[in-house]
């Protein structure tokens, strides 16, 4: 497969921080708290294990998240919703150790404002022709930032990316609502990277996951705006294949007018007081030479 050109880092410049286009190559930044931070600025109940593993509930019990770093599988979030307590899942949404917590954080900020709305919302299974919740509303995102569609092949339709290294999967036909929650067998299925059986990073959704939900997340992948990245930890993941451009400190600001009115005032020299400022006139005698030496 043809890489996209792109000019690789030297390694005497693998400090620092970079921005990292396009953003599906970015990585995860390792840091769970802006994912949390939605759902906990609505007051929802945290709670850790021993193992360190975080759990978030919503106060009516009927979606949880699971952060789960210390868990069986590479499956670091793991969220649910329940229409009954006692019932399966209605929907459940995975995001993999490796997948770049912005995605995480935009799915869990679209899942904060749909709870405020109620059920109707966070529960409000995709119906194909309706105005909000059609799945194909899901891809729009893409198709305008010039994701195309792949050929289908065993009822799964593709849309990737310009690049080739990011690819949304929606299968057609029946699924194991089970095998949908507990594995990649999803109805949706988000990638990056060269095959889906070794993929950079992966998040899934199963089949009554909300429109508004998914769309997040594809807003978020195909937005063009780089992602900020540590070069350390970037550079052996994307090399060849991802842009890397040095994030540089702003420098100062540009002077006003009045800032320079300022700086040249605080330059000049106090006044001295009127008594002690020598007069001279043309009649002053000259001064007395000293004695010699």
């Amino acid at each position: 497969m043809r890489q996209p050109e792109t000019a690789e880092p030297s390694e005497a410049g693998l400090n620092g921080d970079v921005f990292v286009s396009p953003r599906h190559l970015a990585g995860t930044t390792g840091v769970g708290d802006p994912g949390l931070a939605p759902l906990l600025a609505l007051g929802w109940e945290l709670r850790h294990d021993d193992l360190s593993n975080a759990y978030v509930t919503a106060p009516d019990q009927k979606i949880r998240l699971g952060y789960l770093p210390e868990g069986e599988d590479d499956g670091l979030w793991r969220i649910n919703a329940y229409n009954d307590l006692f019932a399966p899942p209605v929907w459940g949404v995975c995001f993999n150790d490796s997948c770049p917590t912005e995605f995480v954080t935009a799915f869990t900020t679209a899942l904060a404002h749909a709870y405020e709305e109620g059920p109707d919302a966070y529960l409000a299974p995709p119906e194909p022709g309706h105005a909000d919740r059609d799945p194909f509303l899901a891809v729009v995102p893409l198709i305008d930032r010039g994701w195309q569609f792949d050929r289908p092949h065993h009822n799964v339709f593709a849309i990737r990316s310009p690049d080739k290294l990011a690819t949304l999967e929606f299968t057609t036909g029946h699924l194991n609502p089970e095998a949908e929650l507990t594995t990649r067998d999803a109805r949706w299925h988000l990638w990056a990277g060269e095959s889906a059986d070794r993929p950079a990073w992966y998040a899934t959704a199963s089949t009554d996951t909300p429109v508004p939900l998914l769309t997040a997340v594809t807003e978020c992948v195909s937005d063009p705006a780089p992602l900020p990245r540590w070069r350390q930890e970037t550079f052996s993941y994307v090399k060849g294949m991802a842009r890397l451009t040095p994030i540089v400190p702003p420098g100062p600001p540009t002077p006003t007018p009045l800032d320079v009115r300022r700086a040249v005032a605080s330059r000049r020299p106090a006044a001295l007081p009127a008594s002690s400022v020598p007069r001279w006139s043309t009649t002053s005698r000259p001064a007395l030479p000293g004695p010699r030496r």
